[in-house]
């Protein structure tokens, strides 16, 4: 008998995304903000706790709002991890603004706190926050900085739905936040994503902005007699095929979550052993902070130990992966930002972390642990 490949990821199904999507269809309404979009941003509001949630076709559509919210001019600077995806610097760079990488923590591989303040220049606007693997960043000491230096906080928590930090929701902490629903995280509607306002000041422009820059959605709920063009925008919606898709994974949400916890849970413990051998580094999530099981990673020695356990698991047919190439040694993240100090963390992640897939039955993710131990062995 043939074993099954076993991919990285494969996207959850709840059963009601198809039956959502006809709903959708016969409700003759398949464009943006549609009745399913309202109920995916009511149910965001709710459980997160955010003054306002907005949907948009992406979370790099999000993170290019709050860049546009934010006013900024060429020459500003915000302060973020190099370790992240180029969506995080880029909705900046795309406003003529220089991101400022910053190294991370060694124990969570989120922005390290401690470095922050030695980044700031007359030309900060803002720091941009990566929860990475949904583990919550240091954000009481980070909003303290923020405070001082009157800089904008932003949330890139496109990893953290349903994740805390001391108890309250990641997305929520900082002035925005954004989120994604692409196919690879916990929730999907394949492409996707959701911009968190939680400052009010910013939730009537961030309306218009998503809406091309008109004043659509006063005019629907007649605040004004005719919608016309009032600012900066762009189609920032998405269709209401998605939302409906979206509406079905987010009643599960919480069932996805524990069953990905489940996962997660047996891999931590099946490589403890490895760990006090000194053969990987298991994450680490502080007590204070709730994660949501998006990822489950391993740190192995160095590059070479990580090339050769992905090339064996791949001959076993399992397919883990790396992850960021960090943004300050890219090609674009040398010509349009920089570096502040050595990066030495970010630069081990980059070279020793393996993500494995977390999505997986009982039976293969035996699998997975049999073929991990067996290259160490």
């Amino acid at each position: 008998m043939t074993r099954s490949a076993i991919p990285f990821n494969r996207p959850t199904m709840t059963g009601r995304e198809l039956a959502y999507i006809a709903e959708a269809h016969a409700n003759g309404h398949l464009s943006g903000d549609g009745p399913f979009t309202r109920r995916c941003q009511a149910w965001l509001e709710q459980t997160i706790g955010t003054g306002k949630a907005l949907l948009t076709h992406s979370c790099t559509a999000a993170l290019e709002m709050a860049a546009l919210l934010m006013e900024l001019a060429p020459g500003d600077e915000v302060i973020m991890p190099s370790y992240t995806f180029v969506s995080t610097a880029n909705a900046f760079v795309l406003r003529g603004a220089v991101p400022v990488f910053v190294d991370i923590r060694p124990d969570t591989l989120n922005l390290d706190e401690n470095l922050i303040e030695a980044a700031i220049t007359p030309r900060t606007r803002a720091i941009c926050v990566v929860h990475y693997a949904g583990v919550g960043c240091e954000m009481e000491a980070i909003g303290a900085i923020a405070t001082r230096h009157r800089l904008i906080v932003i949330e890139d928590a496109a990893q953290a739905i349903l994740s805390t930090y001391k108890g309250k929701s990641l997305g929520s902490l900082g002035e925005l936040g954004a989120m994604s629903f692409h196919e690879t995280k916990n929730i999907i509607s394949g492409e996707g994503g959701a911009l968190l306002v939680n400052d009010p000041g910013f939730a009537e422009r961030a309306e218009i902005i998503r809406e091309k820059g008109t004043n659509r959605s006063q005019f629907f709920r007649g605040q004004v007699d005719k919608y016309t063009w009032v600012d900066v925008g762009s189609s920032y919606l998405p269709g209401e095929i998605v939302a409906a898709f979206l509406a079905a994974q987010m009643e599960d949400a919480r069932r996805i979550t524990e069953e990905r916890l489940a996962i997660w849970d047996r891999y931590h413990a099946a490589f403890a052993a490895l760990e006090m051998r000194d053969q990987v580094r298991r994450p680490i999530v502080p007590a204070h902070c709730l994660h949501n099981a998006h990822m489950y990673y391993l740190l192995l020695r160095d590059v070479d130990t990580r090339s050769r356990f992905i090339a064996t698991l791949k001959a076993a047919d399992i397919h883990p992966v790396f992850h960021y190439v960090p943004l300050h040694s890219a090609p674009a993240g040398r010509r349009y930002g920089r570096a502040s100090g050595k990066m030495p963390v970010t630069d081990r992640a980059s070279d020793c972390l393996v993500r494995l897939p977390l999505w997986l039955p009982d039976m293969q993710q035996d699998r997975v642990i049999d073929a991990v131990e067996a290259f160490f062995r």
